[in-house]
């Protein structure tokens, strides 16, 4: 079995707190992104570091390892669009396939230990863009290609939680 595409629009995680991993993004201040993008980068050393990390636990569920390259790719991805924001006028956001990068990039055959290295890597770009912008910055428009809008302040509350939720998807423990 295969994994099952996720289409959802999480958007509605700025609004109520998330059921599965218990993230409440409405009380992710603007202070507190950087240092959660970086405890979260952290706290996958773990993960990605156990014997098992390349086994699915299901045949539809991805490896700690497949969680860990999206999260990696993810980081990259949301520092690139928050790199538009900043320079942009009101971009629109390119799309992006997560699975289609999941099965071209083979996350099945990364090396785990690489990969941890590189998502620390990202998570540190992006941390510092964040931890460098000034307050006019948090208010400068972008928007996805279905139309979602975001400033940069609720984009940053809307990008946290992918990677807090992607931990506890692998680790089942709810977000520090």
């Amino acid at each position: 079995m295969t994994i099952v595409p996720d289409e959802k629009d999480w958007t509605w995680v700025l609004r109520r707190p998330c059921p599965e991993c218990g993230l409440d993004t409405s009380s992710v201040t603007r202070e507190d992104i950087p240092a959660m993008i970086l405890a979260n980068a952290a706290a996958w050393r773990e993960p990605l570091a156990a014997t098992d990390a390349t086994r699915r636990p299901r045949p539809d569920k991805w490896s700690p390892l497949e969680y860990g390259c999206h999260v990696r790719d993810v980081l990259k991805l949301y520092d690139y669009r928050l790199g538009l924001m900043l320079t942009e006028d009101d971009p629109l956001y390119p799309n992006w396939d997560q699975d289609e990068t999941a099965i071209a990039d083979r996350y099945d055959t990364q090396d785990p230990a690489t990969v941890a290295d590189e998502l620390a890597a990202a998570a540190e770009a992006i941390a510092a863009r964040f931890g460098a912008l000034g307050a006019a910055q948090w208010e400068r428009p972008g928007r996805r290609s279905d139309g979602a809008a975001f400033t940069v302040e609720t984009f940053g509350r809307y990008f946290v939680h992918d990677p807090v939720h992607h931990l506890h998807d692998v680790t089942g423990r709810p977000p520090a």
